[in-house]
Protein backbone atom coordinates (compact mmCIF):
# COMPACT_ATOMS: atom_id res chain seq x y z
CA UNK A 1 0.00 0.00 0.00
CA UNK A 2 2.51 2.52 0.66
CA UNK A 3 4.46 1.46 -2.56
CA UNK A 4 1.17 2.62 -4.35
CA UNK A 5 1.10 5.99 -2.98
CA UNK A 6 4.57 6.68 -3.00
CA UNK A 7 4.01 6.12 -6.65
CA UNK A 8 1.27 8.63 -7.01
CA UNK A 9 2.87 11.02 -5.17
CA UNK A 10 6.03 11.06 -7.25
CA UNK A 11 3.71 10.36 -10.80
CA UNK A 12 1.68 13.80 -9.57
CA UNK A 13 5.24 15.70 -8.51
CA UNK A 14 6.71 14.61 -11.77
CA UNK A 15 3.59 16.38 -13.66
CA UNK A 16 3.84 19.35 -11.55
CA UNK A 17 7.43 19.75 -12.52
CA UNK A 18 6.76 18.99 -16.52
CA UNK A 19 4.35 21.56 -16.89
CA UNK A 20 7.01 24.26 -14.77
CA UNK A 21 8.49 26.29 -16.73
CA UNK A 22 12.70 25.82 -17.36
CA UNK A 23 13.76 29.36 -15.42
CA UNK A 24 11.75 28.20 -12.32
CA UNK A 25 13.02 24.47 -12.22
CA UNK A 26 16.50 26.24 -12.73
CA UNK A 27 15.94 28.70 -9.37
CA UNK A 28 14.18 26.26 -7.13
CA UNK A 29 17.05 23.41 -8.41
CA UNK A 30 19.78 26.06 -7.39
CA UNK A 31 18.10 26.59 -4.15
CA UNK A 32 17.73 22.76 -3.45
CA UNK A 33 21.19 22.52 -3.95
CA UNK A 34 22.39 25.16 -2.53
CA UNK A 35 20.38 24.34 0.94
CA UNK A 36 21.60 20.32 0.41
CA UNK A 37 24.68 21.86 0.40
CA UNK A 38 24.30 23.98 3.58
CA UNK A 39 22.60 21.10 5.42
CA UNK A 40 25.10 18.92 5.01
CA UNK A 41 27.87 21.77 5.80
CA UNK A 42 26.08 22.26 8.69
CA UNK A 43 25.99 18.20 9.39
CA UNK A 44 29.29 17.90 9.53
CA UNK A 45 30.59 20.96 11.10
CA UNK A 46 28.23 19.97 14.60
CA UNK A 47 30.02 16.19 14.04
CA UNK A 48 33.31 17.48 14.22
CA UNK A 49 34.00 15.47 10.41
CA UNK A 50 34.34 19.24 8.34
CA UNK A 51 37.92 17.62 7.77
CA UNK A 52 36.27 14.88 5.24
CA UNK A 53 34.77 18.33 3.49
CA UNK A 54 38.07 19.52 2.62
CA UNK A 55 39.84 16.52 2.03
CA UNK A 56 36.98 15.28 -0.27
CA UNK A 57 37.27 19.00 -2.01
CA UNK A 58 41.21 18.57 -2.27
CA UNK A 59 41.30 15.25 -3.59
CA UNK A 60 38.56 16.23 -6.23
CA UNK A 61 40.37 19.34 -7.14
CA UNK A 62 44.27 17.40 -7.42
CA UNK A 63 42.11 14.69 -9.50
CA UNK A 64 40.56 16.97 -11.54
CA UNK A 65 43.58 18.59 -12.90
CA UNK A 66 45.44 15.10 -13.33
CA UNK A 67 42.64 14.39 -15.36
CA UNK A 68 42.58 17.44 -17.48
CA UNK A 69 45.21 16.66 -19.95
CA UNK A 70 43.85 12.75 -20.42
CA UNK A 71 40.39 14.59 -21.30
CA UNK A 72 41.72 17.15 -23.66
CA UNK A 73 42.71 14.40 -26.05
CA UNK A 74 38.95 12.72 -25.63
CA UNK A 75 36.94 15.96 -26.14
CA UNK A 76 35.55 16.99 -29.18
CA UNK A 77 37.75 20.67 -29.33
CA UNK A 78 40.61 19.39 -27.90
CA UNK A 79 43.23 20.81 -29.88
CA UNK A 80 41.79 25.08 -28.72
CA UNK A 81 41.45 23.53 -25.40
CA UNK A 82 44.87 22.18 -25.01
CA UNK A 83 46.38 25.58 -26.54
CA UNK A 84 44.47 27.04 -23.58
CA UNK A 85 45.85 24.71 -21.15
CA UNK A 86 49.60 25.08 -22.21
CA UNK A 87 49.41 28.51 -22.26
CA UNK A 88 47.93 28.95 -18.76
CA UNK A 89 50.36 26.31 -17.62
CA UNK A 90 53.38 27.76 -19.36
CA UNK A 91 52.51 31.41 -17.85
CA UNK A 92 52.41 30.04 -14.20
CA UNK A 93 56.12 28.04 -15.39
CA UNK A 94 57.14 31.62 -16.46
CA UNK A 95 56.04 33.13 -13.23
CA UNK A 96 57.54 30.31 -11.05
CA UNK A 97 60.62 30.61 -12.76
CA UNK A 98 60.45 34.98 -12.38
CA UNK A 99 59.68 34.47 -8.93
CA UNK A 100 62.73 31.69 -8.24
CA UNK A 101 65.33 34.39 -10.07
CA UNK A 102 64.34 36.75 -8.15
CA UNK A 103 64.69 34.93 -4.73
CA UNK A 104 67.85 34.00 -6.30
CA UNK A 105 68.87 37.47 -6.82
CA UNK A 106 67.70 38.24 -3.07
CA UNK A 107 69.76 35.33 -1.72
CA UNK A 108 72.60 36.49 -3.46
CA UNK A 109 72.19 39.78 -2.17
CA UNK A 110 71.98 38.13 0.99
CA UNK A 111 74.86 36.51 1.15
CA UNK A 112 76.80 39.62 0.39
CA UNK A 113 74.71 42.03 2.55
CA UNK A 114 76.50 45.28 1.98
CA UNK A 115 78.53 44.58 -1.02
CA UNK A 116 81.06 42.10 1.00
CA UNK A 117 82.05 45.17 3.09
CA UNK A 118 81.92 44.86 6.83
CA UNK A 119 83.70 47.04 9.02
CA UNK A 120 85.38 45.84 11.92
CA UNK A 121 83.12 47.70 14.62
CA UNK A 122 79.95 46.44 12.66
CA UNK A 123 81.47 42.35 12.74
CA UNK A 124 82.00 42.70 16.39
CA UNK A 125 78.62 44.09 16.84
CA UNK A 126 77.31 41.32 14.37
CA UNK A 127 78.89 38.61 16.53
CA UNK A 128 77.84 40.55 19.82
CA UNK A 129 81.92 40.73 20.32
CA UNK A 130 84.18 43.31 21.89
CA UNK A 131 87.74 44.29 19.93
CA UNK A 132 89.57 42.14 22.13
CA UNK A 133 88.17 39.18 21.25
CA UNK A 134 90.78 36.53 20.50
CA UNK A 135 90.05 34.37 17.30
CA UNK A 136 88.29 31.40 19.19
CA UNK A 137 86.52 33.59 20.37
CA UNK A 138 84.96 34.79 17.21
CA UNK A 139 84.64 31.06 16.26
CA UNK A 140 82.82 29.91 18.86
CA UNK A 141 80.60 33.32 18.22
CA UNK A 142 79.89 32.90 14.95
CA UNK A 143 78.94 28.96 15.67
CA UNK A 144 76.57 29.55 18.87
CA UNK A 145 74.94 32.43 16.29
CA UNK A 146 74.70 30.25 13.21
CA UNK A 147 73.05 27.71 15.30
CA UNK A 148 70.62 30.43 16.15
CA UNK A 149 70.07 32.00 12.86
CA UNK A 150 70.81 29.64 10.49
CA UNK A 151 67.40 29.52 7.62
CA UNK A 152 67.43 25.60 7.79
CA UNK A 153 66.67 26.45 11.32
CA UNK A 154 63.81 29.11 10.69
CA UNK A 155 66.44 31.55 11.05
CA UNK A 156 66.90 34.32 8.10
CA UNK A 157 69.18 34.08 5.12
CA UNK A 158 69.81 37.68 5.27
CA UNK A 159 70.96 37.55 8.70
CA UNK A 160 72.71 33.96 8.65
CA UNK A 161 74.80 35.85 5.40
CA UNK A 162 75.95 39.09 8.01
CA UNK A 163 77.42 36.74 10.55
CA UNK A 164 79.62 34.49 8.26
CA UNK A 165 80.61 37.94 6.47
CA UNK A 166 81.17 39.36 10.34
CA UNK A 167 83.72 36.26 10.57
CA UNK A 168 85.35 36.50 6.81
CA UNK A 169 85.83 40.11 7.86
CA UNK A 170 87.66 39.80 11.65
CA UNK A 171 89.50 36.06 10.93
CA UNK A 172 92.44 36.60 8.07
Amino acid sequence: MQQIILFLVAFFIAQALMQTPSATLKKYGKILLISIFGMLFSYLLATGRLNWFFAFIIMTVTFLFRLLPAALHIMPHWQSIQKLWMQWKNTRFEQGNSDSTQEGFHERSNHTPSGNKMSREEAYDVLGLTPQASQSDIVTAHRKLMQKMHPDRGGSTYLAAKINLAKKTLLP
